[in-house]
């Protein structure tokens, strides 16, 4: 039985979040060329076909199949004003039954970059995913001398949590990352006691 598509568009302030499309690709290889520098230290290392358009259309079907299952919701940051692609944002990993939880990944353009565009899109994505998906934790990792993810993280309500050692290959190697969540219902720190 196929599931019926599931529509995902997010409006906030200044930004439209939503999925990849086909003709997206010529910007978003652009965007990532132009910011290899600035993200190759952050994330794992590219294919070799990481910018070609069939490794584009292969992220689009995977976006249009993720959001439908439920597995994940994949979105671009588009600047309504003038419909620049900015970066992208994805909730993934996402899980039901006790759990109820996601994990979310990010990257921003060199040039969009620290513009509160990212700290706008987790908050959007975040409100989605407690109020619209129903789900009870939220978290995210970064490498720990990623002072402005952290920061960024920690800005949106996510709270520190520890450190996975060996967590993701990064640039080519095993990285530990430190790790946050966000929780609905935070109740971390708090009694009832009075």
């Amino acid at each position: 039985m196929l599931r019926p598509k599931r529509k995902v568009r997010i409006e906030t302030e200044r930004l439209t979040l939503r999925p990849p499309v086909h003709s997206d690709f010529r910007s978003w290889a652009a965007l990532r060329q132009a910011s290899v520098d600035f993200l190759t230290p952050w994330e794992p290392a590219w294919a070799a076909d990481h910018l070609s358009r069939k490794a584009f259309t292969n992220r689009v079907y995977w976006a249009q199949r993720s959001i439908s299952s439920g597995t994940a919701v994949p979105l671009f940051l588009i600047r309504r004003d003038d419909d620049v692609l900015l970066g992208a944002i994805t909730l993934d990993n996402i899980r039901r039954g006790p759990a109820q939880a996601g994990t979310t990944g990010y990257w921003i353009g060199e040039p969009y970059a620290r513009q509160g565009y990212m700290r706008e899109a987790i908050g959007a994505v975040v409100h989605h995913a407690f109020q619209i998906l129903d789900l009870s934790r939220i978290e995210a990792g970064c490498l720990p001398e990623n002072t402005a993810s952290r920061s960024l993280l920690e800005k949106c309500g996510y709270k520190y949590e520890g450190v996975a050692q060996s967590y993701l290959q990064i640039n080519g190697r095993w990285r530990n990352h430190v790790l946050y969540a966000n929780l609905r219902s935070d109740r971390r720190g708090k009694t009832d006691v009075g």
